[in-house]
């Protein structure tokens, strides 16, 4: 097979896996797509990547949009397309066979244990992923300090983030990122 055939195949691959694990929506797995699309194949660098996705998470749409910005990057409009349909293909089926086969049984105490268990989940998976992207976008001091000071606001307060997106944007015209 050809190169690009190969690429959209490893996308489709890689993107269908993740979506598998993907408890807490697609930003949960994050460091995985960083591993394997910077890390292991350098289709894509470390700023490209924490670009791409702050580009996605800024335009209206579903918070998956990176996943098509990604495989753009990578192959074009093919992998914008394979990319996306793997990481919701997958995901969706799952999740539909889930809701048919528990919602009879919602009250269940295994239900309860399940939900209870995916929870830590999700948040580590989470967790992860900000330091992945922390450490894609985080290239001085000041943008280390903002990352800082926006986790601990965000954990201690209840202030709207768009202030803190804006107090980012304002570091990065002033010239300080």
């Amino acid at each position: 097979m050809e190169g690009a055939a190969m690429i959209l195949i490893e996308l489709a691959w890689r993107f269908a896996l993740v979506s598998a694990i993907a408890f807490g929506g697609a930003t949960a797995v994050i460091p995985e797509m960083h591993r394997f699309l910077v890390e292991q194949n350098h289709w894509i660098d470390d700023t490209t990547f924490a670009a791409l996705f702050a580009i996605s998470q800024a335009s209206p749409g579903p918070n998956v949009l990176f996943v098509a910005l990604f495989g753009w990057q990578v192959a074009g409009f093919a992998g914008a397309l394979v990319s996306t349909l793997a990481m919701c293909g997958p995901s969706s089926l799952c999740a539909l066979a889930f809701e048919h086969y528990t919602g009879a049984h919602r009250d269940a105490r295994w239900m309860t244990i399940i939900r209870r268990a995916l929870a830590p989940v999700t948040i580590g998976l989470l967790m992860a992923t900000g330091a992945t992207l922390a450490q894609g976008a985080d290239h001085s001091i000041a943008t280390v300090a903002l990352t800082i000071a926006t986790v601990a606001v965000g954990l201690s307060t209840r202030l709207n983030p768009l202030w803190l997106i804006a107090a980012g944007a304002a570091i990065g015209v002033l010239g300080y990122a």
